[in-house]
């Protein structure tokens, strides 16, 4: 579209994602257009076609995955800002009760447990790159999520800064908060509802 001729171009703009996605799947090339814009337009069909086909996939799998975890690990998904998505990665990468011996053992798969970086004086840790990376995006967009909307989340974050650790450095410690009580709640979680 960056390269398309004006016209096509004014025909396009200022729409949010969706009504893009529509737009383009509705151009018709005119008579006038030439043999490039035939093409640019077919081209966009075809790609507004497959998107929304991609969608529908989504949704269909995300539905998917919120059954699935609500009925083996419905307390997971009862925590503040754990979708169907993140607890199915949380729930894969933990596997089963017993497998990770400890909170600190599942915060060093998640790539959230601290690693002493301290230089003279000053003690502090660095960011943890090991670990189950996948398990660690999960743990981060729950921290962000909680980070948006959670008061009480806002307010450790801030109780943290005060103490004297950088924003960086308490959104750390929130994740590896995270990591711990997750990590309690899947080893004591109820048993799973029977599937028919």
């Amino acid at each position: 579209m960056l390269t398309a001729a004006d016209q096509l171009r004014e025909r396009l703009r200022d729409r949010s994602i969706a009504k893009l996605v529509a737009a383009c799947q509705a151009l018709r090339p005119r008579s006038t257009d030439y043999l490039e814009t035939r093409t640019r337009i077919q081209s966009l069909q075809r790609l507004a076609r497959r998107i929304r086909a991609l969608n529908e996939d989504i949704r269909v799998i995300e539905t998917d995955l919120q059954n699935l975890t609500s009925s083996h690990v419905p307390d997971l998904i009862a925590e503040p800002c754990v979708g169907p998505v993140t607890a199915a990665q949380v729930w894969v990468s933990w596997s089963h009760p017993g497998r990770i011996r400890s909170e600190a053992a599942f915060a060093a798969l998640a790539g959230a447990s601290p690693l002493e970086a301290s230089s003279g004086q000053r003690t502090r840790h660095r960011l943890n790159r090991g670990g189950d990376r996948h398990l660690n995006r999960a743990l981060h967009h729950i921290t962000l999520t909680r980070l948006a909307i959670d008061p009480a989340t806002r307010d450790y974050v801030n109780r943290r800064i005060a103490q004297g650790k950088t924003p960086r450095e308490a959104r750390r410690c929130l994740k590896r908060y995270l990591a711990r009580r997750l990590w309690r709640v899947l080893e004591h979680q109820r048993p799973p509802s029977p599937t028919p």
